[in-house]
């Protein structure tokens, strides 16, 4: 459900809890955005944005509804869907302050993706009709739209570094540093991490089961690089976090704290798996011997001595 809101109310006064800190980039198109608003006359022939409060649970943007607005993110987080034709939703990414949303319209005239709001939220709403006329009549805003556009851009190249990870908790990892620097921009502590998305959500953007996202949770916990209470993720060991994150073909070797990644050979044990020298790892090595024995070359390497004697 949306609201219109005026000067006074607390979640602008007071947004998410605490005063929003300037960050050094990112706030020229939201501090443009809140000085149209509260000087509309600024804006000339243009009509002025306003703010609007979005419950916790509320589309703000249907997909494939026409294409009437573009938002920037206020205050709040929102998820960016896209529903498959059976119905799989697909969580594109997480819009947060400073976001754009909306601006995939421009080009078909429709939403290519659908916005819901995972918190109580508040945006700056642009009328399409007065787009393309407040850039002109403003030049800071057209700059500073430009800036925050490109980047929007740089994080999608992010996005695609992320998803490059093969093993789950890589992603896992790189997705948790990616966070962080984003709660880092705002001013916000960059190791005490409140998760608004739920597990569900990030194992769709990551593009694993839900179950894996919680077992990778636990393999950084018990690695010590988090402290995992429900969502709420504190950073203990950012470099050896870091480290796991660049590792993108198997888990670290050694099972201990801020090691350096290692590469499991093709066809090596799941990087979810319990570490090696656990009592599943040894019986996981025990099955593969195992197979190992059985299998056609095994037997036959066990028979060529004797026909070679004959």
């Amino acid at each position: 459900m949306l609201h219109t809101l005026s000067d006074r109310d607390p979640i602008l006064l007071n947004p998410l809890g605490t005063a929003p800190q300037a960050a050094p980039d990112g706030e020229g198109l939201l501090q443009r955005l809140q000085v149209l608003a509260d000087a509309p006359s600024l804006s000339l022939e243009a009509e002025a944005p306003h703010r609007q409060r979005v419950q916790a649970g509320s589309l703000l943007l249907h997909e494939g509804a026409p294409a009437r607005q573009v938002c920037v993110v206020f205050a709040g987080t929102f998820k960016v869907v896209k529903t498959g034709d059976d119905g799989y939703e697909h969580v594109l990414g997480f819009a947060m302050r400073g976001d754009l949303l909306g601006y995939d319209g421009l080009a078909s005239g429709r939403y290519a993706s659908a916005a819901v709001a995972l918190e109580d939220s508040v945006v700056f709403t642009l009328p399409l009709r007065q787009f393309d006329r407040l850039r002109r009549a403003d030049p800071q805003f057209d700059h500073a739209l430009q800036v925050a556009l490109s980047r929007q851009l740089s994080r999608s190249i992010d996005l695609a570094e992320l998803m490059s990870a093969v093993a789950a908790d890589a992603r896992l990892a790189r997705f948790l540093l990616h966070l962080a620097a984003r709660m880092a921009e705002q001013g916000l502590s960059p190791r005490r991490l409140r998760l608004r998305m739920n597990r569900r959500d990030i194992a769709s953007h990551l593009g694993v089961a839900h179950e894996t996202v919680s077992r990778s949770f636990s393999l950084l916990a018990d690695r010590g690089f988090l402290r995992v209470e429900n969502r709420e993720i504190e950073i203990l060991d950012p470099a050896g976090l870091r480290a796991h994150g660049h590792c993108t073909r198997g888990p670290v070797e050694d099972g201990g704290k801020g090691g350096e990644p290692g590469s499991a050979p093709p066809g090596g044990p799941s990087p979810l798996a319990t570490p090696l020298n656990g009592p599943q790892g040894r019986a996981g090595r025990a099955a593969r011997a195992a197979r190992t024995a059985r299998s056609p070359r095994a037997v036959n390497s066990r028979f060529t001595p004797s026909v070679a004697t004959a």
